[in-house]
């Protein structure tokens, strides 16, 4: 430690000017950065729609249909030409509609009504289209200007133009609430003008390194690019705070600004590294998720924590030698109170809490087990176009969901028998396949190649049904597994399904698994940094209890609600709020040990919480701001449920490391005395005295 400050104070103006021109490199480098909108890229290798999908890419030339687009008063001729300008727009690969399921030469009337219904009701018609993926926003943008009034244009892939447009959109808008407000924050809790400025750009150049290095990822998730800038500032400015006031009291103690500046290096670098190592093992947690959204965000929010750790232990005091002189020209008198009435209250709520949380913590723990997921992105915000035309399209024409099935080719009374018991069930109300669009008594060898090859492939055949199912939920995930179950009937474990709905569902179930293998990795994780941290075989187990009790009520509260989370936001949720928030437990038994050495367990208490007060409260200020920053400004679903879930978890946290953790210590002050490694409890020192005399 000695040699690392000694460093960071002779070459303090080298340190600076290379984090500046990282930091302009990495700017120029985030041009560069893909950002991947689809969140079906980064299902399992093995589950069987991404199987299905890699074999539909082989197979056929065109990919199962993404966009409904209706429009209005039309007649079937001029339906039909309406399609054929449809397919000229750049970015669509395929139109389908009525026609290519019957014979428009004859009447609709003797025509499988169900089947016309789908496509064409009310002189209004309804396409399936299909847009090449990486085409999605010019494509709805050339569809929507192309239709104009006429109709409305919905699906999977308006959604992705949707997101994309509004990803940078929303996060600069977060950024523009958030960093007022941190900055309010900042300069309540400090006593110098130009300190929470260094805090910022401290932390806003590991961040932009952090996004700048993505580069050699090859592709960021677009829930990445939208949360982890914020989740590093709010998780990570903690680190830059505690530097700059250690440097503050040193400066008291030493004359010279260098020494002082060693000294709160020495002095910081490890309580900042035990605080940054619950962070990055809660984050990094994430890795071990078979969907890979889990790495992707895991490994984003890891590296940033660790470039924010680098920042804060040698950009930030480098940069501080150079300009304390205005540090000096700005101080101004501390604006934050000492909270001593508030610490007071807060011991006296210690009883009432333990109580509280003695009767909650059974059913949060239950009630967050039991939380209905939402696995889809395709919630639109109030009052835009996307919500308005997704209205309409199901005003008319009800609900519809594709699913597509992949059978091996060849038999055509088996599939024909296939086709038969599938229009049998309940919310399936039509089939497009080359038995029931073709006929199964005329061989493909007849045909030209242009009618076969959108059924069938060099070894599959494709089955595309039309259900009345929303794109997930119960009944569209049991329609999947009947759809399921009667094509394996018949074909055994060869074939595979694809479609929203079959994504979602897979997702579904990757998640099950995800959640209690994420959790025991940051919980065990976390679990050994606090045995090291505090060489203690109790304390570990209250700090993991205190936090987790806040993270169960937290994320129990939907399911007493009766709503649905997004699966995202409770993951992520999981380990952000562990790895982020179990640092205020850190901070105030750290004290609570440190005071326990010279004063009752009960004055120790009221000390710890003195002394942690003001740390906690700018922290998890900060933390909850940006989670309702985020919950506020995002119209995706998922970071939406994020931003709430860690806006409403941090204050869980606060207060269950204010006033339950404070009366764990003083219940379990005994057993902390003797299961730590030089514990020196005062208590216990005055009492073996005696027994020595």
């Amino acid at each position: 430690m000695e040699r690392f400050a000694d460093f960071i104070v002779g070459q303090k103006k080298r340190i600076v000017l290379v984090f500046l021109l990282l930091a302009v490199i990495c700017i120029i480098l985030q041009l560069f950065v893909q950002v991947n909108y689809n969140m079906v890229d980064y299902l399992p290798p093995d589950a069987q729609s991404t199987t299905g999908l890699a074999i539909m890419g082989e197979e056929f030339d065109t990919d199962i249909p993404n966009t409904n687009v209706m429009i209005r008063d039309v007649s079937l001729m001029e339906a039909v030409s309406w399609k054929e300008q449809l397919m000229e727009v750049d970015g669509v690969s395929q139109v389908m509609w009525l026609d290519d399921m019957i014979d428009l030469r004859e009447p609709l009337e003797i025509s499988d009504s169900g089947t016309a219904e789908t496509f064409y009701k009310d002189s209004t018609a309804l396409y399936q289209v299909t847009i090449e993926e990486g085409m999605e926003k010019d494509a709805t943008t050339a569809i929507q200007k192309l239709i104009g009034d006429k109709g409305a244009v919905a699906g999977e892939a308006p959604t992705l133009a949707a997101m994309q447009s509004a990803t940078v959109t929303e996060v600069l808008k977060a950024m523009a609430i958030l960093l007022p407000i941190i900055l309010c924050i900042l300069f309540l809790s400090t006593t110098s003008f130009l300190e929470p400025l260094l805090f910022l750009l401290t932390i806003g150049i590991s961040i932009l390194i952090n996004m700048g290095t993505n580069v050699f990822l090859g592709s960021i998730s677009f829930m990445t690019s939208s949360i982890s800038p914020i989740l590093q500032l709010a998780c990570s400015l903690d680190y830059s705070i505690f530097l700059l006031h250690s440097f503050g009291k040193n400066r008291k103690k030493f004359a010279d600004v260098n020494v002082a500046m060693k000294e709160s290096v020495k002095e910081s670098l490890s309580t900042v590294a035990a605080s940054a190592m619950t962070t990055l093992f809660g984050f990094l947690a994430l890795i071990f998720m078979n969907f890979q959204i889990g790495a992707d965000l895991g490994i984003n929010l890891a590296k940033g924590i660790i470039l924010s750790f680098a920042a804060s232990m040698l950009f930030l005091p480098a940069i501080t030698l150079c300009l304390y002189k205005w540090i000096d020209k700005t101080a101004h008198k501390p604006w934050m109170p000492r909270f001593q009435s508030i610490c007071r209250i807060l011991s006296k709520l210690a009883v009432p809490v333990v109580v509280l949380v003695a009767l909650l913590i059974v059913p949060a723990f239950l009630g967050q087990g039991r939380t209905g997921f939402v696995y889809g992105n395709d919630t639109a915000a109030q009052n835009s176009r996307a919500e308005t035309d997704s209205l309409a399209i199901e005003e008319t024409f009800g609900k519809n969901t594709i699913i597509v099935l992949l059978v091996p080719r060849g038999d055509l009374a088996k599939e024909d028998a296939l086709c038969k018991e599938i229009l049998e069930i309940d919310d399936v109300t039509g089939i497009m396949s080359y038995t029931e669009t073709v006929g199964a008594g005329i061989p493909p060898e007849y045909l030209g190649e242009d009618v076969t090859s959108q059924f069938m492939g060099p070894h599959y055949s494709r089955i595309i049904v039309y259900t009345s199912t929303d794109t997930e939920g119960d009944a569209a995930f049991e329609t999947v597994e009947l759809l399921q179950d009667a094509a394996r009937k018949y074909y055994g474990n060869e074939v595979y399904s694809v479609g929203e709905s079959v994504n979602l569902y897979d997702m579904k179930q990757t998640v099950e698994v995800d959640n209690t293998v994420v959790n025991l990795i940051a919980i065990a994780a976390i679990f050994l940094v606090l045995l090291v941290t505090f060489g203690s075989l109790t304390l570990p187990f209250i700090l993991l209890l205190t936090i987790e009790a806040g993270i169960w009520i937290n994320l129990s509260i939907p399911y007493f609600t009766g709503t649905s989370i997004h699966f995202i936001g409770y993951l992520v949720l999981s380990t952000v709020q562990l790895g982020a928030t179990v640092d205020y437990a850190i901070l105030l038994t750290g004290n609570y040990m440190r005071s326990r050495k010279t004063l009752p367990k009960k004055e120790a208490s009221k000390a710890a919480l003195q002394d942690s007060f003001q740390s906690i409260l700018v922290s998890g200020a900060t933390l909850a701001t940006a989670g309702f920053t985020l919950y506020a400004t995002s119209s995706n679903a998922s970071i939406s449920d994020i931003g709430l879930l860690l806006g409403r978890g941090t204050l869980f946290s606060m207060i269950m490391v204010l006033c339950f953790l404070p009366a764990l210590l003083q219940i379990f002050d005994t057993w902390i005395g003797k299961t730590t490694r030089k514990a020196n409890f005062a208590h216990i020192v005055s009492s073996q005295k005696k027994k020595s005399s």
